[in-house]
């Protein structure tokens, strides 16, 4: 079943191209709830077998990464934080995320729309209390292409390792697996404890 829907990626993104990656990553950075492995795993994949260039599968995500962006950017700057409020559950942005993004972004400043790039759940709504806060656009254009880029070269690049190496990693299948599984557990226990500490300061400084 997981083999079928692999294929079924790969196929699908072969068949959109650049263009579908564009537009695939615009949603993906927006309101709407897209991963953005789904899209750029298999475009690094498809550069490994030779049928995409990886400097434009890069190009390609990261270029819909920052309309995707825009899209939150200028949607929250011209309609306001009431209408979000009252209204944004319709587009999957609720009244605790949006908590959640403003504390966030108040905390971190102008690199949160760095950082929160690299941070799931973070990622596609960084860019709401961004514009709310009127965060000047040359700044938050740096620090979001410089974000999403990095984030869609990581995800193309293991699409390609994945892509060079297929026997090989079926072959450690198992120890790639809990490998990844560390090392995620690992980043989650840094970005915690982290907080932890920026929340202990804060108390301090209060």
């Amino acid at each position: 079943m997981l083999a079928e829907l692999t294929q079924w990626l790969v196929d699908t993104v072969a068949g959109f191209g650049y263009a579908g990656i564009v537009v695939l990553m615009a949603v993906e950075s927006s309101f709407i709830p897209l991963p953005s492995e789904v899209v750029m795993i298999p475009a690094g994949y498809l550069a490994a077998q030779g049928k995409m260039d990886l400097s434009l599968v890069i190009l390609s995500g990261l270029a819909g990464s920052m309309i995707g962006a825009y899209i939150n950017y200028f949607g929250a700057l011209w309609i306001g934080r009431r209408f979000l409020v009252q209204y944004g559950r319709y587009f999957f942005i609720s009244s605790k995320s949006l908590e959640k993004m403003d504390l966030f972004f108040d905390r971190h400043g102008a690199i949160s729309t760095f950082t929160g790039r690299l941070i799931p759940g973070v990622r596609q709504l960084i860019s709401v209390p961004a514009g709310l806060s009127r965060m000047h656009l040359g700044i938050f254009s740096f620090y979001t292409a410089l974000g999403a880029g990095l984030w869609g070269a990581i995800l193309a690049f293991l699409g390609y390792f994945i892509g060079g190496n297929e026997a090989l990693i079926m072959q450690y299948l198992r120890e790639i697996t809990l490998g990844l599984m560390v090392g995620a557990a690992a980043l989650i226990g840094a970005y915690l404890w982290f907080m932890k500490k920026e929340a202990e300061s804060d108390a301090k400084c209060s």
